[in-house]
């Protein structure tokens, strides 16, 4: 189950609450008993390999002549 990040805009205490996602947009009062938070935008961590496997390296960038679209479209 997920885990949300909230701030209570009355007293400024930040914490977490575990919910189901159909219930992340529900009002969540802070420890102290104030019902005026806000939920607060999280970032995801994700690491780890596929089963069994080394990580892969993520593609190269490809080159290109330049200009605003890679030279693809200069004539």
């Amino acid at each position: 189950m997920p885990r949300y990040e909230y701030r209570c805009r009355s007293c400024g205490d930040t914490f977490e609450l575990t919910r189901p996602m159909s219930e992340s947009a529900a009002p969540a009062a802070c420890p102290e008993g104030h019902d005026d938070t806000v939920k607060l935008l999280s970032t995801v961590a994700v690491g780890g390999t596929a089963k069994g496997g080394a990580p892969t390296p993520a593609p190269a960038a490809g080159g290109g002549g330049g200009g605003c679209c890679g030279g693809g479209c200069c004539g």
